[in-house]
């Protein structure tokens, strides 16, 4: 399993809530980190997957695919995170 989706779970989000946020990540990125961050997951717990996700960033294309959301959205949220 996707760890982020496995952080997620571990802390007893909801599936239905788990997909929301993915799709929150493939629209607007930075709504989504202001989503998770107030999920109240422990600091200690969030660090380091979101560490993974900085260092291997096909971790949330896995887990779009594994929640069987489009890829589609997340490389136009992609596009708009670069710098012009």
């Amino acid at each position: 399993m996707n760890p982020i989706i496995q952080l997620l779970k571990a802390q007893n989000i909801s599936d239905e809530k788990i997909a929301s946020i993915f799709k929150e990540l493939t629209e607007n990125p930075l709504m989504a980190m202001n989503t998770i961050a107030g999920l109240g997951i422990p600091q200690e717990q969030l660090q380091p997957v979101m560490m993974q996700v900085m260092t291997n960033p096909t971790l949330i294309k896995e887990a779009v695919e594994e929640l069987g959301l489009d890829f589609s959205a997340v490389e136009k949220a992609k596009a708009q995170l670069k710098p012009e």
